[in-house]
């Protein structure tokens, strides 16, 4: 049994060289989903998000193999980020920010899938908002991406100059939410070694 894993499949989305921002076309991806609202540092929705999100993946992971004799490695914790002003993350302005925590699917993975994985992890603990977690489908399409090596807050000035000159200097503007891979554990790494993909959808504005 082969073991269907991200990086190998997708070694330009989660394996990304360093150096300056590029453009990447990101194809039709599936997620584990949470909704949220604030800060994730102090935010209870956050930590609950979390605490949902990892079990169910994992029932998914176990199911697959048994079932359909599928395997798969458990992908990395994402993040959706949105705000009213998209300067909220660059002033790092979290009280402000609305948030989808994601963990990416393979393709075959089916809402039923994710329902029945639901119901298992509920019947073993009652954890609050385990009903929110969806499968949900993000067509992102073309993207500025970089890896950014460093603290989260940190990230500011480099999506500045996205925002403020990258972009506009390529005539793109923006195409959906920030989003962002966490590809090192925050609990495991320093501050100062966390790798982080951040990704922007964009679109053109040339006439």
């Amino acid at each position: 049994m082969e073991k269907f894993d991200l990086k190998r499949s997708y070694p330009e989305l989660y394996a990304p060289g360093g150096g300056d921002f590029t453009l990447v076309d990101v194809p039709i991806m599936h997620y584990l989903a949470v909704d949220g609202h604030g800060d994730p540092n102090t935010s209870p929705e956050y930590t609950r998000a979390l605490e949902c999100l990892y079990p169910v993946a994992y029932s998914l992971k176990f199911a697959s193999k048994d079932e359909l004799e599928a395997d798969f490695t458990v992908g990395p914790l994402e993040g959706l980020w949105r705000a009213e002003d998209p300067e909220a993350f660059v002033h790092r302005d979290k009280s402000a920010w609305d948030w989808t925590m994601l963990i990416a699917q393979p393709e075959w993975i089916t809402p039923e899938m994710v329902d029945a994985a639901v119901a298992s992890v509920e019947a073993k603990k009652k954890l609050p908002g385990l009903e929110q977690v969806r499968l949900q489908t993000l067509t992102e399409g073309l993207a500025a991406q970089i890896l950014f090596i460093g603290p989260y807050d940190a990230e500011g000035p480099v999506l500045a100059r996205l925002h403020d000159s990258w972009m506009p200097e390529r005539h793109l503007t923006f195409n959906g939410d920030h989003h962002e891979v966490y590809l090192s554990d925050p609990r495991r790494a320093a501050p100062e070694k966390l790798r982080t993909v951040l990704r922007q959808p964009v679109r053109s504005t040339a006439p």
